[in-house]
């Protein structure tokens, strides 16, 4: 049983890292101007959401 919380320890802390590398370069990208797409900044909705521009 112990054998078994230690890996489930280590892939969490795993889990953890790999997240916060993750975060970090998505904060880097953020700061530095270059949206992946993550959130919206109004412009193109109407083509995404299938409504015709007027």
């Amino acid at each position: 049983m112990t054998n078994g919380n230690e890996e489930r320890k280590r892939r969490l802390a795993q889990s953890l890292r790999d997240n916060l590398r993750r975060r970090k370069g998505q904060a880097r990208e953020s700061a530095a101007g270059g949206s992946m797409g993550g959130e919206s900044n109004g412009e193109g909705d109407e083509e995404r959401e299938g409504v015709e521009p007027s």
